[in-house]
């Protein structure tokens, strides 16, 4: 197992769950949440597509960094908002080993 699949199947129970909830605490003052959520979402069904071989992110995880300023946790949001982005930041670091 790559160290992508294990800190992946660590984090994407968690994150399929606070980035729903994020977007519903957050969306209106953040919509970049929403990008996040989608963003996540595609790379969590390529991840699962590609069973124990690495998926091709590249991709999506440039837009992640993007859309979340390099993981940068804005300072009026809740401690899930910022766990997403820690634990998608983690993910991305194992991608990119």
């Amino acid at each position: 197992m790559t160290q992508f699949n294990k800190v992946a199947q660590e984090h994407f129970e968690k994150l399929e769950l606070y980035t729903t909830a994020i977007t519903r605490a957050h969306g209106k003052n953040h919509p970049e949440a929403f990008e996040v959520r989608d963003l996540f979402s595609e790379i969590h069904a390529k991840t699962q597509q590609a069973g124990s071989t690495k998926p091709e992110l590249d991709a999506e995880f440039a837009r992640l960094r993007d859309v979340t300023d390099n993981y940068t946790i804005p300072t009026d949001v809740c401690e899930t908002y910022a766990a997403v982005y820690t634990m998608l930041a983690e993910v991305d670091a194992a991608y990119q080993v």
